[in-house]
């Protein structure tokens, strides 16, 4: 199997290069409103940002930055297929502003923008990340009531575009391979997300890992096995570090990113250079996880009936027999991008 993978440096506001009903799957962490580490970006793209928060106005600055959002979300709406799905992880921010402390619920501004659109909301997923420090509380501390609750959570929303899911031909390969095991649907399909973790990104400048995403490639990985096929395009237009393409390789997708800043082009040739031992450990993962599952199952007295045909092992329902997991077998460097060759693991 061969994926394609494109970068384009340039606005996500206006991505000209990717067609119209070309994508059946975003998956995507934006720049957070209110957070002030993108105050800079919010001001390059809107300067009305900078009079505001000078005014000390959240309310409006904060409805300034989700209006340079809004206009990528506009895109998005363009590019997605019918019935396809955005997936967009973002939390919520606190600020102090003109002495005035609150919360700016970056979610809620977000799913009121893709209803506009006409995109339905559908189940979201809550996702824990590691706290900013030891302390647990923001305010007065140990006496009330001006205490605050630490935010140590962040959501993945998830939107259909349209009012109907996307139609396929009855049995199709490309749906019935990417098939996920029966206690991963257990696991994925959870709304809370408790094993796993944010990380830090090992980038050598500063300004860089300031302005990247610090978010797993557990989630995009997930979320491409939840929602597209083999053979689907996954979108990224806040492509930054390029996790959510890294975790398309390793699922055997498609993916084209979209990133302002040139040098993560440079950054990301580094983490493509290992993708092959990423995938096959991440299949590797899967498959000993399973075995581990069976094993769990067969000591509680439960054989399970059915097999998967291209591993040596159970699986508990029907759909699950033609799973195949594929692993990175070569990389070509592009001038657009990356062409990769898959093998199926075994």
């Amino acid at each position: 199997m061969e994926t394609s993978h494109r970068v384009i440096v340039g606005d996500s506001r206006a991505f000209t290069e990717v067609d119209d009903d070309s994508v059946e799957l975003v998956v995507t962490s934006p720049p957070y409103p209110m957070i002030d580490l993108w105050d800079d970006l919010f001001i390059d793209l809107d300067p009305t940002v900078g009079d505001a928060l000078e005014r000390g106005d959240g309310r409006e600055a904060f409805e300034a930055m989700h209006a340079q959002l809004d206009r990528v979300w506009d895109e998005l709406e363009r590019v997605l297929v019918d019935g396809g799905i955005a997936c967009i992880n973002v939390g919520d921010a606190t600020r102090t502003l003109d002495g005035s402390f609150r919360v700016y619920p970056n979610h809620a501004r977000i799913v009121e923008a893709f209803e506009r659109r006409g995109f339905d909301p559908l189940p979201d997923v809550l996702w824990r990340k590691p706290a900013n420090s030891a302390a647990k509380f923001m305010g007065s501390g140990m006496i009330p009531p001006n205490a605050y609750v630490t935010l140590e959570h962040e959501y993945v929303l998830i939107f259909r575009n349209g009012s109907s899911s996307r139609r396929f031909e009855s049995r199709a390969d490309c749906r019935y391979e990417a098939a996920y095991f029966w206690e991963e649907r257990n696991r994925w399909f959870s709304d809370v997300w408790t094993d796993v973790r944010g990380e830090l990104q090992a980038l050598e400048r500063d300004d860089l890992r300031e302005r990247s995403a610090a978010y797993p490639l557990e989630i995009p990985y997930r979320l491409i096995c939840m929602y597209s096929t083999y053979g689907d395009t996954v979108l990224d237009p806040f492509w930054g570090t390029g996790t959510t393409s890294l975790a398309a390789m390793c699922a055997g997708r498609n993916s084209i990113g979209c990133e302002l800043e040139a040098e993560f082009v440079s950054v990301f040739d580094d983490r493509v250079s290992t993708v092959d031992e990423l995938s096959q450990e991440v299949a590797r993962t899967r498959l000993a996880d399973h075995r581990a599952f069976v094993a769990e199952r067969r000591a509680d007295g439960d054989d399970l009936e059915y097999r998967a045909e291209h591993y040596d092992v159970p699986v508990m329902t029907k759909m699950e027999r033609n799973i195949r997991l594929y692993a990175v077998d070569a990389v070509e460097s592009l001038e657009d991008g990356y062409r990769i060759d898959h093998t199926v693991f075994e």
